[in-house]
């Protein structure tokens, strides 16, 4: 029994060798392919347990999950052949297993560095025909949305590559650029400025005269009404003396002449040369004004 032990524990040795090189684990977050000698033979390897021949058969196991390429500033020109400074990343992933082993011999940065060639002639050629407005604020988003459909085709075929998102972090300008745009940018502002104060003041000046014209039209207005109605009271006072004189001609004239005489005589040092028989003093000898 114990000859046989160190045979037992060898062919137990032997089987947990066999077991190990036989069977294989993919996880839910990996891609694999099967090898055999080198060519592929399993192109997709689902996740889950499965069994490989030991030495023959060599798995190749991939991340499946979204990769993230983060590039380093490159410098670029515009349509004007201005240069600006990009800053930007991409998102990808594995679409095609056996493509992206057979095409970077399954090495991811490999794959990156092409993939980051790719968008830098890609990047070249769009900022090439934008000019600095629409790089910098206008369309970016269009740009960058055009360079991903178009670059995700032909990484797809290339290296089974999905490319899902580009998107540009910082677009800056170089020193000896920056100055130029800032001056031209201050000096567009105070053109908008200078326009925006110009339509304010004319925009103003049509408030002013609005406002002038209709004072002048109330104060027409108003005036007319004031002599129409001063008129109809001198009308009304006027109709009112001639009825009360109608009434009592000689009352009215004695008090004609009492207010005369109040106005005559109200200052002292006031001096009349009258005729004592005129009709002034009429009422002063008589009081029934007879002569």
């Amino acid at each position: 029994m114990n000859n046989k032990s160190p045979l037992i524990l060898g062919l137990l040795a032997l089987l947990v060798l066999v077991a190990s090189n036989s069977l294989y684990v993919v996880k839910e977050t990996e891609r694999a392919v099967l090898l055999k000698f080198g060519a592929v033979v399993q192109p997709d390897v689902k996740p889950g347990l499965h069994i490989k021949i030991p030495f023959v058969n060599t798995v190749r196991k991939f991340d499946a999950r979204l990769l993230t390429l983060d590039s380093p500033s490159a410098r670029y020109l515009t349509l004007e052949k201005k240069a600006v400074i990009v800053d930007y990343f991409a998102k990808w992933r594995i679409a095609d297993v056996e493509k992206f082993y057979t095409s970077t011999s399954g090495d991811e940065m490999n794959a990156q560095n092409i993939l980051a060639r790719r968008i830098n002639d890609g990047l070249r050629a769009q900022f090439g025909r934008r000019s600095m407005h629409e790089v910098v604020s206008g369309q970016r988003d269009e740009l960058m949305e055009e360079l991903t459909t178009r670059l995700d085709k032909t990484m797809r075929a290339q290296l089974g590559i999905e490319l899902v998102d580009i998107r540009v972090k910082q677009i800056d300008l170089p020193a000896e650029v920056s100055e130029s745009v800032y001056a031209r940018m201050n000096t567009e502002r105070q053109r908008e400025a200078r326009e925006h104060r110009a339509q304010g003041r004319e925009l103003a000046e049509g408030i002013s005269a609005a406002a002038e014209r209709q004072r002048t039209i109330i104060e027409a207005n108003a005036f007319r009404d004031s002599q129409v109605l001063r008129g109809e009271g001198d009308a009304e006072a006027a109709s009112i003396y001639a009825n009360a004189y109608n009434q009592d001609p000689e009352f009215y004239a004695f008090v004609r002449s009492l207010e005369a005489y109040r106005n005559s005589f109200s200052n002292k040092s006031d001096i009349m040369v009258v005729d004592p028989s005129s009709d002034f003093f009429r009422y002063l000898g008589d009081s029934k004004g007879k002569k």
